[in-house]
């Protein structure tokens, strides 16, 4: 699955073994008004079911699911899969997990492996979505498909600037004319290690807990977070939206001295990666513009106030 502005696109697969079964292409969209993912199965793709009773869901069938990244690597799609259009009559559970490595090959590997890279360009996924699908995704393909994507710019009104548009375009390696990537995206941990941590803010720490509200801080463009304590990854794919991601930790739990750090897993389509942040400790607030590139994270120090006891 993969996202591309507010819309989604990839291919769904039901099987019983890597031999044997049903792969569809699959549509969606992020809804805004509760932040939850709603795709369903476009077109079926192959049948290689062999008589497996395996269920076929037609266009009207939606999943609708949230996030569900607890941290530690760990990510899920949990919610409801609905085959009427009453949204108050469920017709089962929704509930994925994220793994290492997929069981099958197609072709959003790409993309997925170099999303980081460059392959997060819209054009470049909405050539992809218009392939043939099961065609081989090669470097002149990817050259070919962005050029027919391309379109004339929209007549500028008065006192707009025109609006420029940047092709992203991903080498790809080659070896005896064989197709080879030869790209491995960076960890999120080895962004956290190999990026300067900028200080931003220090927030002093009372009572029992500390709250934090994430917001994007300019046009809503895809950014996303990974959030590390004491060098510690404590959650990750934070979208990023007008809409607050809250987390809430635990003061006792914290050290004298912390710090935050606001890693960046993407940088949008309008870099670089832009937060809004606002704390609250006690009846106190507290915000910071908090900025990170491809260069840098963001820095946040949490200090417990000094015990005043004789």
């Amino acid at each position: 699955m993969v996202q591309n502005g507010d819309s989604l696109a990839g291919t769904a697969y039901y099987f019983e073994s890597a031999t044997r079964y049903r792969r569809y292409s699959i549509k969606g969209y992020l809804d805004d008004s509760d932040n939850s993912v709603v795709w369903w199965d476009e077109q079926l793709l192959e049948d290689k079911t062999k008589g497996i009773n395996l269920f076929s869901r037609k266009k009207s069938t939606e999943s609708r699911a949230d996030f569900n990244c607890p941290g530690g690597g760990v990510m899920m799609l949990d919610g409801k899969m609905y085959t009427g259009e009453d949204p108050q009559k469920p017709d089962g559970d929704v509930h994925l997990d994220k793994v290492q490595t997929p069981l099958f090959k197609d072709e959003w590997d790409f993309v997925i492996e170099n999303y980081t890279l460059g392959a997060n360009d819209p054009d470049l996924i909405d050539s992809l979505s218009s392939l043939p699908q099961g065609a081989a995704i090669t470097e002149k393909t990817i050259e070919k498909n962005i050029e027919k994507t391309k379109t004339v710019s929209p007549p500028i009104l008065k006192n707009e600037e025109p609006i420029k548009k940047e092709v992203i375009r991903v080498p790809v390696i080659k070896q005896e004319n064989k197709m080879e990537t030869n790209i491995t995206a960076p960890t999120i941990e080895q962004k956290f290690t190999g990026r300067e941590k900028v200080f931003t803010k220090e927030i002093p720490l009372t009572g029992d807990s500390i709250k934090l509200f994430f917001y994007d801080n300019a046009e809503i463009d895809g950014d996303s977070i990974s959030l590390f304590l004491n060098g510690k990854l404590i959650f990750e794919h934070i979208l990023l939206t007008d809409k607050a991601y809250t987390v809430k930790l635990s003061v006792n739990e914290l050290q004298e001295s912390n710090e935050l750090i606001m890693v960046a897993e993407n940088l949008g389509t309008i870099p670089p990666n832009t937060s809004y942040m606002v704390a609250l400790v006690g009846d106190k607030r507290y915000d910071a513009q908090l900025a990170s590139t491809e260069n840098t994270s963001a820095m946040i120090k949490l200090n417990k106030a000094p015990s005043h006891e004789p």
